[in-house]
């Protein structure tokens, strides 16, 4: 089944989504460096299950274009842009499912609009709570000791210009260290003084991978060529602006119905989600419906494990299906 293509009218621009199937929706929210092409495999298996499959590309991304504002890049406005695309297919609610970045996205999207989500799948980055201060504090202090992503993409028009040069190769090498082929956190063995990223990031075998083809490669590749990264590296730099925007949910849980998988190699769960990610989760999400890991498998746990991933979210959906009846 191929997706079909078109354009939602959201604050300040339009949001291109890629969609498959009919019923109820269920709404794919990617991460960095992602389009909405990383839940490719993912559409087509919810749609064969009886379910609207709809992947955005988020602002900043692939096809989506609008206007530059202080606070265009901040989830607030995003949760916004996923109001809308309720709004324009008529749905009361969706089940959303995030992966990075987009993870972050739909438990904000929970706390901001409970009433809008039917339930949420997150893959790989677990629910916490607002920090006591902002973000970029705990990466600088970080970043004296070694290189951090997080910190060196603060720096605006520094990152930009270095992945901007090589969009394949960089997404071929962060692609692979991620994966479970490669320990991430090897890259904090870098100093952060005078490194880019592409100094850290491992070199990618040739492709086609056991879990990626050249082909998805090109795909992703295209839009970022067309695009730069800085319009995904808007994200980071509004990271500070996401934790003052979120100062009235500093103690709130997150009360819709929710499901979790992560890989068992996966960075997030290692290095960036505490010391006890899942212990977390479960204080603060009371109806957590689910946690299950998954064996050999990194950050992009939908390309690693495509058959085991779709047919958890199937899964997951029939659950909430049946508990709602």
């Amino acid at each position: 089944m191929e997706s079909a293509h078109r354009f939602v009218t959201i604050d300040g621009g339009r949001m291109h989504v890629a969609e498959q199937g009919e019923g109820p929706p269920v709404i794919f929210c990617h991460g960095f460096p992602h389009t909405w092409y990383i839940w490719n495999r993912q559409l087509g298996a919810v749609a064969a299950a009886g379910y609207r499959a709809i992947a955005p590309d988020l602002r900043g991304y692939g096809r989506t274009r609008v206007r530059e504002e202080p606070d265009s890049h901040t989830n607030r406005a995003v949760v916004g842009d996923l109001l809308a695309l309720l709004d324009d297919i008529g749905a009361e609610r969706a089940v959303f499912v995030g992966l990075d970045f987009g993870a972050a996205l739909v438990w904000e999207l929970a706390l901001r609009a409970p009433e809008r989500v039917s339930g949420v799948i997150v893959l790989n980055n677990p629910f916490a709570p607002r920090p006591p201060r902002p973000p970029s504090q705990l990466w600088a202090k970080a970043a004296a000791r070694h290189f951090l992503h997080l910190d060196y993409f603060q720096k605006p028009g520094v990152a930009d210009v270095e992945l901007g040069a090589s969009p394949r190769e960089f997404l071929a090498r962060v692609y692979f260290s991620l994966s479970a082929d490669y320990h991430y956190l090897d890259t904090w063995r870098h100093p952060a003084e005078g490194t880019g990223y592409l100094d850290v990031l491992p070199e990618a075998p040739p492709l086609p991978w056991r879990w990626l083809s050249r082909e998805d490669l090109d795909t992703l590749a295209q839009d970022f060529e067309s695009t730069g990264f800085t319009g995904g590296l808007a994200w980071y730099r509004a990271l500070d602006r996401n934790w003052e925007l979120t100062a009235d949910y500093a103690d709130a849980h997150v009360t819709v119905p929710a499901y979790f998988l992560y890989g068992d190699r996966d960075t997030d769960m290692e290095g960036f989600s505490g010391h006890d990610p899942l212990g977390t989760l479960r204080a603060h999400v009371p109806d957590l419906r689910a946690v299950t890991e998954i064996a050999d498998a990194g950050h992009l746990i939908q390309l690693e494990r495509t058959e085991e991933v779709n047919a958890l979210i199937v899964d997951h959906l029939r659950d909430l299906a049946a508990r709602a009846r």
